[in-house]
Protein backbone atom coordinates (compact mmCIF):
# COMPACT_ATOMS: atom_id res chain seq x y z
CA UNK A 1 0.00 0.00 0.00
CA UNK A 2 0.97 3.66 -0.27
CA UNK A 3 1.65 3.61 3.46
CA UNK A 4 4.86 1.66 2.85
CA UNK A 5 6.48 4.89 1.68
CA UNK A 6 6.40 6.05 5.30
CA UNK A 7 8.90 8.92 5.64
CA UNK A 8 11.99 8.08 7.69
CA UNK A 9 12.07 11.61 9.00
CA UNK A 10 8.68 11.08 10.61
CA UNK A 11 9.02 7.40 11.49
CA UNK A 12 11.75 8.46 13.85
CA UNK A 13 9.48 10.63 16.02
CA UNK A 14 8.95 7.71 18.43
CA UNK A 15 12.63 6.82 18.43
CA UNK A 16 13.36 10.15 20.04
CA UNK A 17 10.38 10.14 22.38
CA UNK A 18 12.68 10.58 25.35
CA UNK A 19 13.43 14.10 24.18
CA UNK A 20 9.81 15.21 24.20
CA UNK A 21 8.75 17.78 26.74
CA UNK A 22 7.93 16.01 30.01
CA UNK A 23 5.01 18.24 30.98
CA UNK A 24 1.42 17.86 29.88
CA UNK A 25 0.65 20.07 26.90
CA UNK A 26 -2.59 22.02 27.03
CA UNK A 27 -3.04 22.00 23.25
CA UNK A 28 -3.02 18.18 23.07
CA UNK A 29 -6.35 16.65 24.05
CA UNK A 30 -8.14 13.35 23.54
CA UNK A 31 -11.76 12.27 23.11
CA UNK A 32 -13.03 9.83 25.75
CA UNK A 33 -16.07 8.09 24.24
CA UNK A 34 -17.96 5.49 26.23
CA UNK A 35 -19.99 3.49 23.69
CA UNK A 36 -18.31 0.32 24.92
CA UNK A 37 -18.66 -2.43 27.52
CA UNK A 38 -15.00 -3.19 28.11
CA UNK A 39 -13.49 0.13 29.23
CA UNK A 40 -11.20 0.31 32.27
CA UNK A 41 -12.39 2.03 35.47
CA UNK A 42 -12.19 5.86 35.37
CA UNK A 43 -9.52 5.90 38.09
CA UNK A 44 -7.31 3.69 35.89
CA UNK A 45 -7.89 5.98 32.94
CA UNK A 46 -7.00 9.02 35.06
CA UNK A 47 -3.70 7.36 36.00
CA UNK A 48 -3.05 6.53 32.34
CA UNK A 49 -3.67 10.13 31.28
CA UNK A 50 -1.35 11.44 33.98
CA UNK A 51 1.43 9.28 32.53
CA UNK A 52 1.08 11.07 29.18
CA UNK A 53 1.53 14.60 27.88
CA UNK A 54 -2.21 14.81 27.13
CA UNK A 55 -3.44 18.04 28.71
CA UNK A 56 -7.21 17.88 28.11
CA UNK A 57 -9.99 15.31 27.81
CA UNK A 58 -13.30 15.67 26.01
CA UNK A 59 -16.34 13.74 27.24
CA UNK A 60 -19.51 13.46 25.19
CA UNK A 61 -21.59 13.56 28.36
CA UNK A 62 -20.86 14.43 31.97
CA UNK A 63 -20.12 11.09 33.65
CA UNK A 64 -19.65 11.95 37.34
CA UNK A 65 -17.27 9.02 37.93
CA UNK A 66 -14.90 10.26 35.24
CA UNK A 67 -15.16 13.89 36.35
CA UNK A 68 -14.35 12.87 39.93
CA UNK A 69 -11.49 10.58 38.84
CA UNK A 70 -9.85 13.53 37.05
CA UNK A 71 -10.01 15.76 40.15
CA UNK A 72 -6.70 17.33 41.20
CA UNK A 73 -4.92 16.09 38.08
CA UNK A 74 -4.87 19.51 36.40
CA UNK A 75 -6.20 17.88 33.22
CA UNK A 76 -8.68 20.14 31.44
CA UNK A 77 -12.12 18.55 31.06
CA UNK A 78 -14.67 19.22 28.33
CA UNK A 79 -18.16 17.97 29.18
CA UNK A 80 -21.06 17.68 26.78
CA UNK A 81 -24.78 18.31 26.64
CA UNK A 82 -26.35 15.51 24.58
CA UNK A 83 -28.37 16.54 21.51
CA UNK A 84 -31.46 15.05 23.15
CA UNK A 85 -31.14 17.40 26.13
CA UNK A 86 -31.08 20.57 24.02
CA UNK A 87 -34.89 21.13 23.85
CA UNK A 88 -35.30 21.10 27.64
CA UNK A 89 -32.33 23.43 28.18
CA UNK A 90 -33.58 25.79 25.46
CA UNK A 91 -37.13 26.05 26.76
CA UNK A 92 -36.47 26.27 30.49
CA UNK A 93 -33.69 28.29 32.17
CA UNK A 94 -34.31 26.27 35.33
CA UNK A 95 -33.33 23.09 33.45
CA UNK A 96 -30.05 24.73 32.48
CA UNK A 97 -29.44 25.82 36.08
CA UNK A 98 -30.15 22.30 37.28
CA UNK A 99 -27.77 20.87 34.66
CA UNK A 100 -24.95 23.18 35.83
CA UNK A 101 -25.69 22.52 39.51
CA UNK A 102 -25.58 18.77 38.88
CA UNK A 103 -22.68 18.44 36.45
CA UNK A 104 -20.34 21.36 37.18
CA UNK A 105 -20.78 23.00 40.57
CA UNK A 106 -20.09 19.90 42.75
CA UNK A 107 -16.78 19.18 40.99
CA UNK A 108 -15.29 22.54 40.04
CA UNK A 109 -12.52 23.66 40.56
CA UNK A 110 -10.95 20.39 41.84
CA UNK A 111 -12.01 18.90 38.51
CA UNK A 112 -10.73 21.35 35.94
CA UNK A 113 -13.84 21.72 33.76
CA UNK A 114 -12.92 24.19 31.03
CA UNK A 115 -15.66 23.90 28.41
CA UNK A 116 -19.23 22.72 27.94
CA UNK A 117 -20.18 21.68 24.41
CA UNK A 118 -23.92 22.02 23.82
CA UNK A 119 -24.71 19.36 21.23
CA UNK A 120 -22.51 17.59 18.70
CA UNK A 121 -22.76 18.40 14.97
CA UNK A 122 -26.30 19.77 15.43
CA UNK A 123 -26.26 22.31 12.61
CA UNK A 124 -25.14 19.84 9.94
CA UNK A 125 -27.87 17.41 11.08
CA UNK A 126 -30.39 19.57 9.18
CA UNK A 127 -32.92 18.92 11.99
CA UNK A 128 -34.57 22.35 11.83
CA UNK A 129 -36.32 21.97 15.17
CA UNK A 130 -33.11 21.10 16.99
CA UNK A 131 -31.12 23.75 15.13
CA UNK A 132 -33.58 26.45 16.18
CA UNK A 133 -33.17 25.43 19.82
CA UNK A 134 -29.36 25.30 19.83
CA UNK A 135 -28.56 28.95 20.50
CA UNK A 136 -31.25 29.40 23.21
CA UNK A 137 -29.84 26.31 24.96
CA UNK A 138 -26.29 27.72 24.76
CA UNK A 139 -27.50 31.06 26.14
CA UNK A 140 -29.34 29.42 29.04
CA UNK A 141 -26.30 27.31 29.93
CA UNK A 142 -24.12 30.45 29.82
CA UNK A 143 -26.57 32.33 32.05
CA UNK A 144 -26.62 29.42 34.50
CA UNK A 145 -22.82 29.49 34.66
CA UNK A 146 -22.92 33.24 35.27
CA UNK A 147 -25.41 32.73 38.12
CA UNK A 148 -23.08 30.15 39.66
CA UNK A 149 -20.17 32.64 39.42
CA UNK A 150 -18.48 30.41 36.84
CA UNK A 151 -18.95 32.69 33.82
CA UNK A 152 -15.61 33.18 32.07
CA UNK A 153 -14.07 30.25 33.94
CA UNK A 154 -16.04 27.57 32.13
CA UNK A 155 -16.76 28.33 28.47
CA UNK A 156 -19.77 27.32 26.37
CA UNK A 157 -19.66 26.26 22.72
CA UNK A 158 -21.08 23.69 20.29
CA UNK A 159 -19.30 21.31 17.92
CA UNK A 160 -19.59 21.36 14.12
CA UNK A 161 -18.66 18.92 11.38
CA UNK A 162 -16.81 20.18 8.31
CA UNK A 163 -20.13 19.78 6.48
CA UNK A 164 -21.14 23.27 7.67
CA UNK A 165 -18.75 24.55 4.99
CA UNK A 166 -20.04 24.58 1.43
CA UNK A 167 -16.55 25.31 0.12
CA UNK A 168 -13.10 24.59 1.55
CA UNK A 169 -10.72 24.19 -1.39
CA UNK A 170 -8.64 26.25 -1.76
CA UNK A 171 -8.54 27.29 1.91
CA UNK A 172 -8.92 30.99 1.11
CA UNK A 173 -12.30 30.24 -0.48
CA UNK A 174 -13.66 28.68 2.72
CA UNK A 175 -17.32 29.63 3.20
CA UNK A 176 -20.20 28.39 5.33
CA UNK A 177 -23.20 26.88 3.58
CA UNK A 178 -25.46 29.84 2.66
CA UNK A 179 -28.48 27.93 4.02
CA UNK A 180 -26.78 27.78 7.44
CA UNK A 181 -25.11 31.19 7.36
CA UNK A 182 -27.63 33.10 9.48
CA UNK A 183 -27.56 30.46 12.21
CA UNK A 184 -23.76 30.16 12.07
CA UNK A 185 -23.39 33.92 12.44
CA UNK A 186 -25.63 33.98 15.53
CA UNK A 187 -23.66 31.14 17.13
CA UNK A 188 -20.30 32.76 16.36
CA UNK A 189 -21.54 36.11 17.70
CA UNK A 190 -22.37 34.31 20.96
CA UNK A 191 -18.89 32.76 21.03
CA UNK A 192 -17.26 36.14 20.37
CA UNK A 193 -19.22 37.81 23.18
CA UNK A 194 -18.28 35.08 25.64
CA UNK A 195 -14.68 34.47 24.47
CA UNK A 196 -15.63 30.90 23.65
CA UNK A 197 -13.96 28.81 20.93
CA UNK A 198 -15.42 27.75 17.59
CA UNK A 199 -15.25 23.94 17.76
CA UNK A 200 -15.01 21.83 14.60
CA UNK A 201 -14.20 18.25 13.57
CA UNK A 202 -11.69 18.21 10.67
CA UNK A 203 -10.80 14.71 9.43
CA UNK A 204 -8.10 14.41 6.75
CA UNK A 205 -8.93 10.68 7.05
CA UNK A 206 -12.27 11.28 5.31
CA UNK A 207 -10.65 13.63 2.79
CA UNK A 208 -8.30 10.80 1.77
CA UNK A 209 -11.14 8.28 1.54
CA UNK A 210 -12.88 10.55 -0.97
CA UNK A 211 -9.64 11.01 -2.98
CA UNK A 212 -7.50 7.88 -2.43
CA UNK A 213 -4.40 8.82 -4.41
CA UNK A 214 -0.85 8.34 -3.11
CA UNK A 215 -0.14 12.08 -3.24
CA UNK A 216 -3.32 12.76 -1.25
CA UNK A 217 -2.26 10.23 1.39
CA UNK A 218 1.11 11.94 1.87
CA UNK A 219 -0.61 15.34 2.09
CA UNK A 220 -3.03 14.00 4.70
CA UNK A 221 -0.35 12.23 6.78
CA UNK A 222 2.03 15.24 7.04
CA UNK A 223 4.53 13.29 4.94
CA UNK A 224 6.78 14.82 2.28
CA UNK A 225 4.73 15.86 -0.75
CA UNK A 226 4.77 18.51 -3.45
CA UNK A 227 2.25 20.67 -1.59
CA UNK A 228 -0.88 22.41 -2.83
CA UNK A 229 -0.88 26.09 -3.78
CA UNK A 230 -3.90 28.18 -2.80
CA UNK A 231 -4.73 30.00 -6.04
CA UNK A 232 -6.30 32.82 -4.05
CA UNK A 233 -3.32 33.66 -1.85
CA UNK A 234 -0.34 31.91 -3.40
CA UNK A 235 0.26 30.10 -0.09
CA UNK A 236 1.60 26.57 -0.48
CA UNK A 237 0.00 24.12 1.94
CA UNK A 238 2.02 21.08 2.96
CA UNK A 239 -0.68 19.15 4.82
CA UNK A 240 -4.46 18.72 4.82
CA UNK A 241 -4.90 19.58 8.52
CA UNK A 242 -3.58 23.12 8.02
CA UNK A 243 -5.61 23.50 4.83
CA UNK A 244 -8.84 22.46 6.56
CA UNK A 245 -8.24 24.76 9.54
CA UNK A 246 -7.44 27.72 7.30
CA UNK A 247 -10.61 27.03 5.30
CA UNK A 248 -12.53 27.36 8.58
CA UNK A 249 -10.61 30.55 9.40
CA UNK A 250 -11.47 31.97 5.97
CA UNK A 251 -15.15 31.09 6.47
CA UNK A 252 -15.17 32.85 9.85
CA UNK A 253 -13.47 35.89 8.33
CA UNK A 254 -16.06 36.02 5.53
CA UNK A 255 -18.86 35.81 8.09
CA UNK A 256 -17.84 38.99 9.91
CA UNK A 257 -15.34 40.45 12.36
CA UNK A 258 -14.53 37.24 14.17
CA UNK A 259 -10.73 37.30 14.15
CA UNK A 260 -10.72 37.02 17.95
CA UNK A 261 -12.74 33.79 17.96
CA UNK A 262 -10.29 30.94 18.44
CA UNK A 263 -10.72 27.68 16.55
CA UNK A 264 -10.74 24.45 18.56
CA UNK A 265 -10.36 21.02 16.95
CA UNK A 266 -12.91 18.94 18.85
CA UNK A 267 -12.16 15.74 16.94
CA UNK A 268 -9.58 14.51 14.48
CA UNK A 269 -8.05 11.09 14.06
CA UNK A 270 -7.37 8.11 11.79
CA UNK A 271 -8.78 4.58 11.95
CA UNK A 272 -6.13 1.88 12.24
CA UNK A 273 -8.41 -0.89 10.98
CA UNK A 274 -11.35 -1.08 8.59
CA UNK A 275 -13.42 -3.19 6.25
CA UNK A 276 -11.98 -4.30 2.92
CA UNK A 277 -13.68 -1.39 1.14
CA UNK A 278 -12.33 1.26 3.56
CA UNK A 279 -9.13 2.64 2.04
CA UNK A 280 -6.24 3.81 4.18
CA UNK A 281 -7.31 2.08 7.40
CA UNK A 282 -3.94 0.71 8.48
CA UNK A 283 -1.91 0.82 11.68
CA UNK A 284 0.93 2.54 9.78
CA UNK A 285 -1.32 5.33 8.52
CA UNK A 286 -2.97 5.89 11.90
CA UNK A 287 0.41 6.06 13.60
CA UNK A 288 1.72 8.42 10.93
CA UNK A 289 -1.26 10.78 11.11
CA UNK A 290 -1.53 11.04 14.87
CA UNK A 291 2.22 11.01 15.49
CA UNK A 292 2.95 13.64 12.86
CA UNK A 293 -0.03 15.72 13.99
CA UNK A 294 1.36 15.75 17.54
CA UNK A 295 4.81 16.73 16.24
CA UNK A 296 3.21 19.50 14.16
CA UNK A 297 1.33 20.83 17.18
CA UNK A 298 4.44 20.70 19.35
CA UNK A 299 6.40 22.67 16.76
CA UNK A 300 4.14 25.68 17.47
CA UNK A 301 4.49 26.62 13.80
CA UNK A 302 0.71 26.93 13.43
CA UNK A 303 -1.03 27.28 10.07
CA UNK A 304 -0.31 29.84 7.34
CA UNK A 305 -3.31 31.96 8.43
CA UNK A 306 -2.76 31.32 12.17
CA UNK A 307 1.03 31.21 12.60
CA UNK A 308 3.08 30.91 15.77
CA UNK A 309 0.58 28.99 17.89
CA UNK A 310 -1.05 25.61 18.10
CA UNK A 311 -4.79 25.17 17.97
CA UNK A 312 -6.18 23.12 20.87
CA UNK A 313 -6.69 19.70 19.30
CA UNK A 314 -8.59 16.69 20.69
CA UNK A 315 -7.52 13.45 19.04
CA UNK A 316 -10.18 10.84 18.40
CA UNK A 317 -9.97 8.70 20.43
CA UNK A 318 -8.62 7.49 23.77
CA UNK A 319 -10.11 3.99 23.42
CA UNK A 320 -11.93 1.96 20.80
CA UNK A 321 -15.69 1.92 21.36
CA UNK A 322 -16.65 -1.69 20.67
CA UNK A 323 -20.42 -1.12 20.73
CA UNK A 324 -20.48 1.57 18.04
CA UNK A 325 -22.54 0.61 14.98
CA UNK A 326 -21.38 0.99 11.40
CA UNK A 327 -18.23 -0.10 9.55
CA UNK A 328 -15.22 -1.56 11.36
CA UNK A 329 -13.40 1.77 11.24
CA UNK A 330 -15.96 3.26 13.65
CA UNK A 331 -14.63 0.90 16.33
CA UNK A 332 -10.94 1.35 15.49
CA UNK A 333 -9.74 4.83 16.42
CA UNK A 334 -8.35 4.15 19.91
CA UNK A 335 -4.84 5.21 20.90
CA UNK A 336 -4.99 2.82 23.86
CA UNK A 337 -6.50 -0.60 24.48
CA UNK A 338 -8.79 -1.42 27.42
CA UNK A 339 -5.80 -3.03 29.19
CA UNK A 340 -4.13 0.43 29.10
CA UNK A 341 -1.42 -0.60 26.63
CA UNK A 342 -0.79 1.51 23.53
CA UNK A 343 -2.45 0.47 20.29
CA UNK A 344 0.57 2.09 18.62
CA UNK A 345 3.16 4.55 19.90
CA UNK A 346 2.86 8.23 18.97
CA UNK A 347 5.23 9.49 21.66
CA UNK A 348 2.62 10.63 24.20
CA UNK A 349 4.13 8.91 27.22
CA UNK A 350 6.00 11.11 29.70
CA UNK A 351 8.17 8.11 30.54
CA UNK A 352 8.94 6.96 27.02
CA UNK A 353 11.87 4.58 27.10
CA UNK A 354 14.47 4.56 24.36
CA UNK A 355 13.36 1.63 22.19
CA UNK A 356 15.54 -1.39 21.57
CA UNK A 357 15.99 -0.37 17.94
CA UNK A 358 19.43 1.27 17.81
CA UNK A 359 19.17 5.03 17.42
CA UNK A 360 22.93 5.46 17.01
CA UNK A 361 25.40 3.61 14.80
CA UNK A 362 27.20 0.59 16.27
CA UNK A 363 30.51 2.28 15.43
CA UNK A 364 29.87 5.98 15.83
CA UNK A 365 31.50 8.39 13.47
CA UNK A 366 33.88 10.74 15.23
CA UNK A 367 32.35 14.01 16.35
CA UNK A 368 33.62 17.07 14.51
CA UNK A 369 36.48 18.75 16.29
CA UNK A 370 36.06 22.15 14.65
CA UNK A 371 33.07 24.44 14.96
CA UNK A 372 30.19 22.91 13.01
CA UNK A 373 26.62 23.80 12.16
CA UNK A 374 23.88 21.55 10.75
CA UNK A 375 22.36 23.00 7.59
CA UNK A 376 19.95 21.82 4.87
CA UNK A 377 21.53 20.36 1.76
CA UNK A 378 21.24 22.54 -1.32
CA UNK A 379 18.79 20.25 -3.09
CA UNK A 380 16.37 19.74 -0.20
CA UNK A 381 12.76 20.53 -1.15
CA UNK A 382 10.41 22.74 0.82
CA UNK A 383 8.33 19.65 1.61
CA UNK A 384 11.34 17.88 3.13
CA UNK A 385 12.36 21.00 5.02
CA UNK A 386 8.85 21.50 6.40
CA UNK A 387 9.00 17.90 7.62
CA UNK A 388 12.36 18.58 9.28
CA UNK A 389 11.06 21.78 10.84
CA UNK A 390 8.01 20.05 12.36
CA UNK A 391 10.15 17.17 13.56
CA UNK A 392 12.87 19.27 15.21
CA UNK A 393 10.52 21.74 16.89
CA UNK A 394 8.33 18.86 18.05
CA UNK A 395 11.13 17.31 20.07
CA UNK A 396 11.57 19.69 22.96
CA UNK A 397 13.85 22.36 21.48
CA UNK A 398 12.95 26.05 21.80
CA UNK A 399 11.81 27.32 18.39
CA UNK A 400 10.76 30.71 19.74
CA UNK A 401 13.42 32.49 17.70
CA UNK A 402 11.70 31.56 14.43
CA UNK A 403 8.19 32.48 15.54
CA UNK A 404 6.72 35.93 14.73
CA UNK A 405 8.73 38.59 16.56
CA UNK A 406 11.67 36.23 17.12
CA UNK A 407 15.24 37.21 16.22
CA UNK A 408 15.35 34.66 13.39
CA UNK A 409 11.77 34.92 12.06
CA UNK A 410 12.97 36.89 9.03
CA UNK A 411 13.40 35.82 6.33
CA UNK A 412 10.03 34.10 6.79
CA UNK A 413 10.77 31.08 4.59
CA UNK A 414 10.61 27.35 5.19
CA UNK A 415 14.29 27.01 4.31
CA UNK A 416 15.46 29.65 6.80
CA UNK A 417 13.24 28.38 9.64
CA UNK A 418 14.18 24.75 8.99
CA UNK A 419 17.89 25.61 8.97
CA UNK A 420 17.63 27.22 12.40
CA UNK A 421 15.57 24.36 13.87
CA UNK A 422 17.71 21.58 12.38
CA UNK A 423 20.88 23.16 13.72
CA UNK A 424 19.40 23.73 17.16
CA UNK A 425 18.25 20.10 17.26
CA UNK A 426 21.76 18.91 16.30
CA UNK A 427 23.46 21.14 18.88
CA UNK A 428 20.98 20.25 21.64
CA UNK A 429 21.41 16.49 21.21
CA UNK A 430 25.17 16.55 21.65
CA UNK A 431 26.48 17.36 18.17
CA UNK A 432 26.37 13.74 17.01
CA UNK A 433 26.74 13.34 13.23
CA UNK A 434 23.67 11.09 13.08
CA UNK A 435 21.59 13.93 14.50
CA UNK A 436 22.40 15.96 11.40
CA UNK A 437 20.99 13.54 8.88
CA UNK A 438 17.25 14.27 8.55
CA UNK A 439 16.78 11.50 5.97
CA UNK A 440 19.89 12.66 4.13
CA UNK A 441 18.64 16.22 3.63
CA UNK A 442 21.19 17.87 5.98
CA UNK A 443 24.92 18.36 6.13
CA UNK A 444 27.53 19.79 8.52
CA UNK A 445 29.32 23.00 7.65
CA UNK A 446 32.14 24.99 9.25
CA UNK A 447 30.65 28.26 7.98
CA UNK A 448 28.75 30.12 10.69
CA UNK A 449 25.26 30.81 9.26
CA UNK A 450 24.40 33.52 11.82
CA UNK A 451 23.18 36.80 10.33
CA UNK A 452 22.13 40.24 11.56
CA UNK A 453 20.60 39.70 15.02
CA UNK A 454 20.04 35.98 14.46
CA UNK A 455 22.62 33.85 16.22
CA UNK A 456 22.92 30.14 15.37
CA UNK A 457 24.28 28.04 18.28
CA UNK A 458 27.44 26.18 17.35
CA UNK A 459 30.99 25.58 18.36
CA UNK A 460 33.65 22.98 18.72
CA UNK A 461 32.94 19.66 20.41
Amino acid sequence: MAASSFSLTFVSFSLFAAFYLADSQSFIGVNYGQVANNLPPPVSTAALLRSTTIGKVRLYGADPQIIKALANTGIGIVIGVANGDIPALASNPNSAAQWINTNVVPYYPASNIVLITVGNEVISSMDQGLISQLLPAMQNVQNALNSANLGGKVKVSTVHSMAVLSQSDPPSSGRFNPVLEQMMKAVVEFEKENASPFAINPYPFFAYQSDPRAETLAFCLFQPNSGRVDSGTGIKYMNMFDAQLDAVRSALNALGDFKDVEILVAETGWAYRGDSNEVGTTMENARAYNGNLIAHLRSMVGTPLMPGKSVDTYIFALYDENLKPGPTSERSFGLFRPDLTMTYDVGLSKNSQTPTTPTTPATPSPKPTAAAWCMPKAGASDAQLQSNLDYACGHGIDCGAIQPGGACFEPNTVKSHAAYAMNLYYQSLGKNPWDCDFSQTATLTSTNPSYNGCSYPGGSS
